[in-house]
């Protein structure tokens, strides 16, 4: 297995300012650690996805994969090049896209912009005009291609950076909050596009951060959760929320239900937990049973019908990565956002 990403016990420590006045007793400068012993292995061509509340440390281990920032402890490497003694050649091999950047210069148009930061990474006119030209088609900017940057909307200019990302077919990308400001139809697209991009560049890599669960969910190959600048789950989506769950979970919406009936139902073999509620508008209960296995489903529903009861829907509670996340870590990543 070749890798695109490695990390052996990354730590990032930070020196906190000293207070103006100095405690009497000469207590040691205060310190921060803003990621501890962080290991990973992100093969070549895989789609990663790094989640994590506000202050985890993502951005930190972000900036030092990208040679921004220097490790206090451990090393990391990105296509095999150490990201402190091989600086240059990282930064040749990898682009980044943040939400809410504001990088472009204003007096420039989109495609000046674009074709600009083509140059840094050596690539012809010609072709970085074409490149440019088929990403703005694509994220459905083509009409403000001749529009000065300063100019533009918000999202308008985040698609700009999702394109400067790619424009330089880079080896690895970073897409730190790609999708944060563009509307759902935009950010379905750029989805699209990173999926099909990846599947036509098999040797190419994508660490993908976001706030967004259902994105991750969607795109992610394998995911690390990160808290308190430590790796506390890593896994593929499917893998993760097995973590969470299990038993089966099952949903009935049931007519023609008393209380007598419900109780019945909640002895049935195989039945671990029913809890249930009323809608009094159609006359309906609604039972969530949790199960020993799948296998005590049919009796359940034999149950129901024995009892006089009407089945109205069925179906199977998946649990979700945001259940994973706020099993592991305690909070929402809705409340960061909210925040």
């Amino acid at each position: 297995m070749t890798l695109a990403i490695k990390t052996d016990h990354v730590g990032r420590i930070y020196k906190k300012k000293s207070p103006k006045r100095k405690a009497a007793s000469g207590a040691e400068p205060r310190t921060l650690t803003a990621l501890d012993g962080v290991t990973l292995e992100v093969p070549k061509g895989e789609l990663f996805g790094l989640l994590g509340p506000n202050g985890a440390g993502k951005t930190t281990l972000i900036k030092i994969l990208t040679t921004l920032l220097t490790p206090s402890t451990g090393h990391a490497e990105v296509e095999g090049f150490d990201v402190v003694r091989n600086a240059k050649q990282v930064r040749e091999r990898i682009n980044m896209v943040s939400g809410g950047e504001t990088s472009g210069y204003g007096l420039l148009t989109v495609r000046e912009n674009l074709w600009m930061f083509a140059q840094f990474y050596g690539i012809p006119t010609k072709e970085a005009y074409r490149r440019a030209d088929a990403l703005l088609e694509t994220l459905e900017l083509s009409h403000m291609r001749d529009t000065r940057v300063s100019g533009l909307s918000t999202g308008e200019r985040q698609r700009m950076n999702f394109c400067r990302g790619f424009i330089t077919e880079p080896n690895v990308l970073f897409l730190d909050e790609p999708t944060l400001g563009l509307d759902v139809n935009i950010a379905r697209i750029t989805r699209s596009f990173t999926r099909r991009w990846l599947r036509e560049h098999p040797d190419r890599t994508v660490l993908l951060t976001t706030h967004y669960m259902a994105e991750a969910d969607e795109l992610c190959d394998r995911i690390a959760i990160i808290d308190h600048g430590r790796v506390i789950a890593c896994d593929t989506p499917v893998n993760l929320k097995r973590l969470l769950q299990r038993q089966p979970i099952f949903e009935i919406t049931a007519g023609g239900l008393d209380a007598t009936n419900i109780a019945e139902m909640r002895g049935t073999r195989g039945v671990i937990q029913l809890t249930e509620s009323f809608e009094p508008a159609a006359g309906h209960h609604i039972l969530n049973f949790i199960l020993e296995d799948e296998s005590a489903l049919p009796a359940v529903v034999g149950v129901l019908a024995g009892t006089g009861g009407h089945l109205v829907t069925l179906g199977k509670h998946e649990p979700t990565l945001e259940d994973v996340f706020v099993k592991l870590v305690g909070r929402s990543l809705k409340e960061d956002i909210a925040e």
